[in-house]
């Protein structure tokens, strides 16, 4: 299912884009104070290393002209993807991952004090307009965490996340991983989506690639097919010659 966009932001703020073709215009990007929920299959993985490349293009080209803060929180940073999205966006990968700045975590506390306590200071440190938080609820599915305590924690760090993207104005990106089969996973997913303003879902299998808009202040939700995987490069050139970002045959 296709829908046009038929609401367009309000404001002349920046958008970060996907700049995935059918995709764009059902959902033309994130916009400074957006807290935004990624999740479906474990391609939005993928998605990250997407965004932390092309949030350091200028706004003219669908970028924050910025630095990016990378929270990881499932181990998922991957160098070589933005090594490889780097190239393709016409930028040199050294000097692409020299401007994201990733702290790891390795259980729920220490994601709690990495967002809570650390990540103000980091982002103006880093004048970073991109945070993206990986995993966000992998370490409170685990059983080392109770699930009073796990359920309260969880809250309160979704709570300040949703707060802290209005605040400061900046573009926040939490991935939700897949977790059917945990007894946990119904209550965190649907705390997690109350709060966000924008939830886009990614669904890859063997017959269907698709992208959902399922929340957002301002455009219409719907649906859209993604392109197939076979599209190489010279699919994504513009009138001209002017080179586009080949980024479906990356999500996997």
């Amino acid at each position: 299912m296709f829908q046009n966009l038929i609401v367009k932001p309000t404001t002349s703020q920046p958008l970060l884009s996907l700049n995935m073709p059918g995709v764009d215009e059902l959902f033309p990007g994130f916009a400074p104070g957006d807290f935004a929920v990624l999740y479906g299959s474990p391609s939005v993985i993928s998605l990250t290393s997407l965004l932390c490349v092309r949030a350091q293009l200028p706004v003219q080209l669908g970028g924050l002209g910025s630095n990016v803060v990378f929270i990881d929180g499932g181990n998922t940073f991957r160098l070589y993807n933005i090594a490889r999205l780097a190239q393709l966006h016409q930028l040199d990968p050294t000097e692409t991952l020299r401007h994201i700045f990733i702290s790891r975590a390795f259980t729920a506390y220490q994601l709690t004090s990495l967002i809570m306590e650390k990540l103000e200071e980091t982002v103006k440190t880093y004048n970073a307009k991109l945070v993206i938080i990986s995993d966000i609820a992998g370490f409170f599915l685990d059983n080392d965490v109770t699930q009073e305590e796990a359920q309260r924690i969880y809250n309160q760090i979704i709570v300040y996340l949703s707060n802290f993207a209005r605040k400061h104005q900046i573009v926040l990106i939490a991935t939700y991983l897949p977790y059917e089969n945990n007894r946990r996973n119904g209550l965190l997913k649907e705390t997690t989506f109350a709060k966000a303003s924008t939830v886009v879902s990614f669904v890859k299998t063997k017959y269907l690639r698709e992208v959902s808009l399922e929340k957002h202040p301002s455009f219409v939700l719907g649906a859209a097919e993604l392109p197939s995987e076979n599209l190489t490069l010279t699919d994504f050139m513009g009138d001209g010659g002017e080179r586009k970002s080949l980024i479906l045959s990356h999500i996997a």
